[in-house]
């Protein structure tokens, strides 16, 4: 008989452990279509909470950091730049320390921590990640003078950072200033579509009892 409670129970734990890989798996998977806010936020639902959170938090649209994200990582958790090659054709280090959905690097990153206090935070969490970018955009508003809705030169600052910005470093780099086009374009068409589903992304019942 203890065998056979032993056994049942061993297995409930691998039906449970399972399953939080299963969740853990579905909560870092890049959305199916990332071109559509709405298709990303009804199918990530958490992601949705995530996003309204820091908007009322920062003061700051939810778009602009969405389309910040699928310029930067297209939503992967643990994106990372590409190695340098070493004669050509051997593996070496990165191009830089950036990582995770926002492509934040280690000095941006613990800047952030240390302004918020928030030591907890890790860069392929959804939910910290778009926390970041709002808090970036922010801080570049008030240190370069750049609306909040203005995407293009707060992609462009963002990139540079808030001195290269202001030394117009980016006018070097017609590249750089093209993608900034693209990702105001993104973050407009973000917001359009958002504005059509907003209220069927109104949390149920349902929804509500899982904390979403």
């Amino acid at each position: 008989m203890k065998i056979y409670h032993t056994t049942r129970l061993a297995s409930r734990l691998f039906l449970l452990l399972g399953l939080l890989i299963t969740l853990s798996a579905c909560a870092t998977a890049q959305p199916r279509d990332a071109t559509n806010v709405c298709s990303i936020f009804k199918e990530k639902r958490g992601w949705h909470k995530a996003a309204v959170n820091a908007q009322k938090k920062w003061g700051t649209s939810m778009h602009i950091p969405m389309a910040f994200m699928y310029q930067e990582s297209t939503f992967r958790a643990k994106a990372k730049p590409p190695r340098r090659k070493l004669l050509g054709f051997i593996p070496w280090r990165r191009l830089s320390s950036a990582y995770g959905y926002a492509q934040a690097i280690d000095g941006t990153w613990n800047q952030y921590l240390r302004s918020t206090g928030d030591y907890w935070r890790v860069r392929h969490d959804f939910a910290d990640a778009t926390d970041f970018i709002h808090w970036y955009i922010a801080t570049l508003s008030r240190q370069n003078g750049i609306s909040k809705a203005d995407a293009y030169s707060l992609y462009l600052s963002y990139h540079e950072g808030p001195a290269g910005y202001a030394r117009k470093s980016y006018t070097k780099k017609p590249w750089l200033m093209k993608v900034a086009t693209g990702v105001q374009i993104r973050s407009q068409t973000y917001a359009t579509q958002y504005a059509q589903c907003r209220e069927s992304l109104n949390p149920g019942f349902m929804d509500r009892l899982m904390g979403w």
